[in-house]
């Protein structure tokens, strides 16, 4: 019974996804032949960017969103377009909207690189925006909207430049209570993802490490605002920090320019008489970009949570980060004789160990094959996330990337006591002395503490010293820059632990010199592995359950393979939605 109401769902899913393709072909297919259909590319155009949208990572995305046109955009695509736009005789200026992005430190600069690039062909940039941080931090949002020619602000909104805040939960005392014991160790003193389990505040380890985290960050985003605004070092430093800033006091201050809605801004750059310049949205600008020729480069892009296995994909386009999927990626670049080098994406806080060693041993049969790899890191590259980078020939990071967190650390949750208090009694049966090692009912014992501690000497040793000869740095040196520390990108560069700082032009400015090709050589980046097809996301999200359950949701979502042609032309700007998860712990 459950399997045929599996299947029931499944079908009925179907149904559905087949009703929305058909609703959207005929929505695209009226919008086409109502006259706009053959219609060329405007000859004055502003390219318009929704800075609250989703901005995805990776060539997969949500199905459904799809289908249903919502907006979202590639990151990398947005870097491209604006640049290809900056030499668009077409292209006469960009307006983008903003209030509170979903955008992380990292994503942002290299949005924020693309425009300052593209305000340097002489075009306008214009943002305007409702509010900047309503109800909550706008700083982040205000150094993105900084990069911008020109500042709208509405007049019921707030430029919210409250600083930079970090906070973090201790529950000891609640296990305390409840005869819960957390018994976990790291490697070592700054691998601080256990301490909400085992301290009451920042250690003065953690503390530190935070500390010069927010002061780097800070500080970017204060030159960021200086050189933006044409503000002095001094003016900024002062105001960063004592927002929110009411609409005629941001004014005031220069920290926008005008104060006004949507449709007056819109009109500071598209213009308001009989030539007025059309809006295209920077998405669909992306779809029109020619098909790239040059060196072919595969992309292998590895996002969220290190795991073993493959990646996995919900319905909602969210991904993580399998070692099976990547890996394949790079086997295939690999046997691939096209393939002249390899790009790796990474944008993960790290995770399984061994599935982190898997990744990081096919980095090194790429390079021993003869071709070069160049890792960009995204938001978070940290703990097993700055493992899989750790042996590639050029490491570049954003100056706001959280990397390193050279460490490990492992543990369980004691919950003697606390069955106890619930009057469950517990038995058991076991051969061997560390049977029950992992069982949650004793704390270890010291057999199997050593048996533990062991287990992270070896794994921090193996850690450190892969480190040490793919970075050449000492392992003495090298130590002294682990031991669980993370640190901003631009840290990073001056500890040696990356090669140069930028988002993905600079990654390409890398992939270029390692390859031995000139700066102007073309390049061409293709997926590996392929990507997989809205309807296979589906057949993974939703064929749970046993073999044959899957088989049938396999096989009743096939059917959408045939309309391929179709959903091609309704697809937006591809990827998976960027996250910047706090980088804790290569388990």
């Amino acid at each position: 019974m459950r399997r045929l109401g599996r299947f029931l769902v499944s079908l009925l899913a179907v149904v559905g996804l087949l009703s929305l393709a058909g609703l959207g072909l005929g929505v695209w297919l009226a919008g086409h032949l109502s006259g706009k259909a053959g219609k060329g590319f405007p000859e004055r155009a502003v390219l318009s960017l929704d800075l609250e949208a989703g901005f995805r990572e990776t060539a997969e995305g949500d199905p459904l969103a799809m289908l249903s046109g919502e907006r979202s955009y590639g990151l990398r695509s947005v870097v491209d377009s604006l640049d290809r736009a900056a030499a668009d005789p077409h292209v006469v200026g960009l307006f983008a909207t903003l209030g509170h992005t979903s955008l992380g430190m990292a994503a942002a600069q290299d949005v924020r690189d693309a425009v300052i690039r593209f305000r340097a062909s002489g075009k306008p940039a214009v943002l305007f925006a409702e509010t900047l941080g309503e109800g909550g931090s706008g700083t982040l949002d205000y150094y993105l909207a900084s990069a911008f020619g020109q500042i709208w602000l509405q007049p019921s909104g707030e430029v919210g430049l409250t600083g930079l805040w970090a906070e973090s939960p201790f529950i000891k005392g609640s296990l305390d209570l409840l005869g819960i014991k957390a018994q976990f160790s790291g490697r070592h003193e700054y691998k601080s993802a256990i301490d909400m389990f085992t301290e009451t505040a920042f250690t003065p380890a953690h503390r530190e490490n935070m500390g010069r985290l927010l002061d780097s960050l800070a500080e970017q985003i204060a030159e960021g605002i200086v050189g933006g605004r044409g503000l002095s070092v001094d003016k900024v430093r002062d105001l960063m920090g004592k927002g929110p800033y009411l609409p005629s006091e941001a004014l005031s201050l220069a920290l926008v320019d005008k104060v006004g809605y949507r449709d007056a801004a819109w009109n500071s750059v598209a213009g308001s008489d009989k030539d007025k310049a059309e809006e295209v949205d920077l998405a669909e600008y992306a779809d029109l970009a020619p098909k790239a020729k040059g060196t072919r480069v595969a992309l292998i892009t590895g996002i969220g949570a290190i795991h073993r296995g493959e990646s996995r994909h919900g319905l909602d386009g969210d991904g993580d980060f399998g070692s099976q999927t990547v890996a394949d990626g790079f086997r295939d670049a690999i046997e691939d004789d096209s393939v002249k080098a390899i790009l790796f994406r990474v944008d993960s806080p790290g995770g399984s160990y061994t599935a982190s060693d898997t990744v990081w041993h096919e980095v090194q049969r790429a390079r021993e094959a003869g071709k070069k790899v160049v890792v960009s890191m995204g938001n978070v590259a940290a703990s097993g996330g700055y493992f899989v980078a750790m042996g590639a020939d050029r490491i570049v990071a954003a100056p706001g990337t959280v990397t390193g967190s050279i460490g490990v650390f492992t543990g369980k949750m004691v919950m003697e006591e606390f069955w106890k208090k619930l009057g469950i009694s517990w038995d058991e049966l076991h051969r061997g002395d560390n049977a029950g090692l992992w069982s949650s009912n004793h704390p270890f014992s010291p057999a199997a503490k050593a048996r533990v501690d062991a287990l992270l000497d070896q794994i921090y040793a193996d850690f450190t010293g892969k480190a040490a000869a793919g970075r050449g740095i000492p392992l003495d040196r090298l130590d002294k820059l682990a031991r669980g520390r993370i640190w901003s990108g631009a840290d990073a560069k001056q500890a040696g632990l990356v090669d140069a700082v930028g988002g993905w032009s600079e990654a390409m400015v890398q992939l270029r010199q390692v390859a031995g090709l000139k700066p102007d050589d073309s390049l061409d980046l293709v997926d590996f592995p392929r990507p997989r097809r809205p309807w296979e996301l589906l057949a993974e999200a939703l064929g749970g359950g046993s073999v044959m359950e899957r088989r049938q949701t396999r096989a009743a979502l096939g059917a959408l393979a045939r309309l391929e042609p179709f959903l091609a032309v309704l697809t937006p700007s591809s990827g998976a939605p960027l996250r910047a998860p706090v980088p804790e712990g290569l388990k």
